[in-house]
């Protein structure tokens, strides 16, 4: 039996969680605060952009207004002519808008099945809803009634 010598075996853990357990946690939280500071920070320097951002587009509408409002002063006869016509075309603006959709409606399954009608469709009508709708909006735009808070300017 000398020839028998007892047998001795060792185990090593080499997973992640066995080398010191304690500090990782703490080194953790450490860098989840750290990155929570900094979205806190990016977080308020998109909120002061933001806010200049509003500020100048603010400034270009008054600007605008103001603009608008002192061509209308110094032109009210036109002004007044180009609400009459908003006026006037407006009916005629509906109508043919009707007459395009329900064109558009009756011929929905052909223009699925057909880009040359699809394409025919939008080059008939197309440009002359863009013009017209351009043209109604310039119209409405120039005679528009004055603001009702013109006199606390």
């Amino acid at each position: 039996m000398a020839d028998h010598h007892p047998i001795y075996t060792t185990q090593v853990d080499i997973s992640s969680g066995s080398v010191s357990p304690e500090p990782a946690p703490a080194a953790a939280s450490d860098d989840q605060t750290a990155l929570l500071r900094e979205m806190v920070i990016l977080q308020k320097k998109t909120c002061e952009l933001l806010g200049d951002l509003l500020t100048q587009v603010s400034q270009q509408q008054r600007q605008r207004a103001a603009e608008l409002k002192a061509w209308k002063a110094s032109h009210p006869e036109l002004a007044a002519s180009c609400r009459k016509a908003a006026e006037a075309l407006s009916a005629v603006h509906t109508q043919f808008l009707a007459t395009v959709a329900e064109e558009a409606a009756e011929n929905a399954e052909v223009f699925t099945d057909s880009d040359y009608a699809l394409s025919d469709f939008i080059d008939r009508h197309g440009p002359r809803i863009a013009h017209f709708n351009g043209v109604m909006q310039l119209f409405s735009q120039l005679g528009s009634p004055p603001s009702a808070g013109k006199g606390s300017d």
